[in-house]
C-alpha cells in the first residue's frame, strides 16, 4: 500500500516508517522538522511541510494519492500545554481537522490515530481497559480526546474509518540500532535515567517515595516501540479486512516502578546513576497500566519485547551511540 505517515521523523513515526518499508510498503512521510530528524527517515519518499498548509496537503494528495495515513504530527508535553493550551489545540485539532478535510477530499478513508493515555486522566481503577470513563486533566489529553470525538462523527456521517491507538508510555529504540529517542527537550523516563548512566545528565529525580506501590515509586507501563509499531501495522490490516472504526489501549499489561527501571539501567549499563529524592508532583497517579487485551483479541497484535530489561538494553544502545 502506499501510506502518508505524518510526523514520520519523530520518535515513533520513524520507527514507523522504518517498520512500513520493511513490510513492503511504500511511504510518504510529511513533516515540518520543529521536533523530528531528517536523518531518521530511512526511506521513501519524505516531504517537508507541515498540517497547517492546506495547499501543501492537498499537493501530497494530488501527487501520490496515498491509500491509508498514520498520524504523529501532534504536540506531546503535558506540562507545556498547561502552559501554552493555544498552541497545541491549534496543532493537534485544528492542523488534525487539516488533514482529516483533505482526506476526505481525495477519497481517502482509513486513518490511524496515536492518542494517548491521557485520554482517561486520574484512573478509577487499573489496568485501565477502553470502557475507563475519559476524562482528561490537561490540554493534551483534551487534544487527543476531542479528535477521538470528531472521529466517531466523522465515521457515522463519511463513512470514515479508523482506529485510535492509546499508547500508554512509548520506551526503547530500533533493536538494530539505528533509531532512538532524541527529544529536545527530553520528558520520558528511561532516556532521562539513561543519560544520567552514560554522564550527559547529572543526576535523575524521583518524584516522590510514598506512593502505595511495593517500593514507593509511581508505577508506569512501558511498551517497546517495535511492539507499538507493529499494533499500527496489525491496525492497517484490520482496516484493510473491512474492520470498523475502533478505540485500543496499547501497553505492556505489567507495569514498572521508577525504581525498578533505575536498577534495570544500572544492570544493562553497568553504570551507577546518581538520585536525587524529591517530592510528588500534583497529577501523578500512583498507577497507569492498560489493559491491552483487546488489542490482542481484535488486532491479533502479539508484543514481541515485554521484559524491562530488553526495553532497556535496546534503549542504552542508542545512548551509548550518542556519547561515541
Amino acid at each position: 500500500m502506499r501510506i502518508l505517515v505524518v510526523g514520520g521523523a519523530g520518535y515513533i513515526g520513524s520507527h514507523m516508517v522504518k517498520m512500513l518499508l520493511d513490510a513492503g510498503h511504500e511511504v510518504i512521510t510529511l513533516d515540518n522538522l520543529s521536533s523530528g530528524h531528517r536523518d531518521a527517515v530511512l526511506g521513501g519518499t519524505f516531504i517537508e511541510g507541515d498540517l497547517a498548509d492546506t495547499a501543501c496537503l492537498n499537493q501530497v494528495f494530488d501527487s501520490y494519492q496515498p491509500e491509508a495515513v498514520m498520524h504523529f504530527a501532534s504536540y506531546i508535553q503535558v506540562g507545556e500545554s498547561v502552559r501554552k493550551p493555544d498552541i497545541y489545540y491549534r496543532n493537534n485539532v485544528t492542523n488534525t481537522l487539516n488533514l482529516l478535510d483533505t482526506m476526505l477530499e481525495f477519497g481517502v478513508k482509513k486513518f490511524i490515530f496515536s492518542s494517548t493515555a491521557a485520554v482517561f486522566g486520574e484512573p478509577d481503577y487499573v489496568p485501565i481497559d477502553e470502557a475507563h470513563p475519559n476524562r482528561p486533566l490537561n490540554p493534551y489529553g483534551r487534544s487527543k480526546w476531542m479528535i477521538e470525538q470528531v472521529l466517531a462523527d466523522y465515521d457515522k456521517a463519511f463513512d470514515f474509518r479508523s482506529v485510535c491507538l492509546r499508547y500508554f508510555n512509548a520506551a526503547g529504540a530500533d533493536p538494530e540500532g539505528r533509531l532512538g529517542e532524541r527529544h529536545d527537550p527530553e520528558t520520558h523516563l528511561i532516556p532521562l535515567i539513561l543519560q544520567a548512566a552514560s554522564g550527559r545528565r547529572e543526576n535523575i529525580q524521583v518524584f516522590g517515595r510514598d506512593y502505595d506501590t511495593p517500593d514507593g515509586t509511581c508505577i508506569r507501563d512501558y511498551i517497546h516501540i517495535v511492539d507499538l509499531c507493529s499494533a499500527h501495522l496489525a491496525a492497517l490490516e484490520y482496516l484493510n479486512k473491512g474492520g470498523s472504526s475502533d478505540r485500543f489501549n496499547l501497553g505492556n499489561g505489567s507495569g514498572f516502578s521508577v525504581q525498578e527501571v533505575i536498577d534495570a539501567v544500572e544492570k544493562v549499563s553497568g553504570k551507577h546513576v546518581t538520585v536525587i529524592n524529591g517530592p510528588r508532583r500534583e497529577g501523578d497517579p500512583a498507577r497507569l497500566v492498560a489493559d491491552a487485551s483487546r488489542a490482542k483479541h481484535v488486532l491479533a497484535w502479539h508484543p514481541e519485547y515485554t521484559s524491562l530489561e530488553t526495553i532497556v538494553r535496546h534503549a542504552w544502545q542508542w545512548e551509548s551511540k550518542q556519547i561515541n
